[in-house]
């Protein structure tokens, strides 16, 4: 008796929590998403960094010389779903001697450039944002593939 009313028990838990996962909100499930960045000072490109994240989660990345007390750059995005196909994006960068902060809401695959510095063109940054899992992201990632093998004289690879 007291083993069918633990196994009920357990079933209806079961039954409960799949309920609760089937109907959270979209926005409560982390988005996995792929960043693309060119910063530039004053025309010149400095960093060109490609990250992975997810909504709901900090990305922070810092590039640092071997033995350098300040990092080249130190970026920080903090996304948020804002819709079915848009995200928010919180973005901070530090270089030595500039800093600036920009908040833009864009949609799956688009690129956005914005201006951080006091004047246009001192500190500028292309940030583009992407699904990981849209079939975008994965003709991207084919296509930086066959770069990758044609750089590399690869005679034998299937492009």
């Amino acid at each position: 008796m007291a083993r069918s009313f633990i196994l009920k028990l357990l079933l209806v838990g079961s039954a409960l929590c799949a309920l609760v996962v089937t109907l959270m909100p979209a926005s409560a499930q982390a988005e996995p998403l792929y960043f693309a960045l060119e910063v530039r000072r004053a025309g010149r490109l400095v960093a060109q960094p490609k990250l992975l994240g997810e909504t709901g989660r900090t990305v922070r990345a810092e590039r640092r010389q071997p033995g350098a007390a300040q990092p080249d750059y130190r970026l920080v995005l903090t996304p948020s779903a804002g819709g079915k196909e848009s995200f928010q994006v919180e973005l901070d960068l530090a270089l030595p001697g500039g800093e600036g902060h920009s908040e833009l809401s864009l949609l799956h695959g688009e690129q956005r450039k914005v201006q951080l510095g006091r004047v246009p063109g001192e500190l500028e940054v292309s940030l583009l944002v992407m699904k990981v899992d849209s079939p975008e992201f994965k003709a991207l990632m084919d296509l930086g593939a066959k770069d990758a093998a044609q750089r590399q004289g690869c005679s034998s690879c299937n492009i």
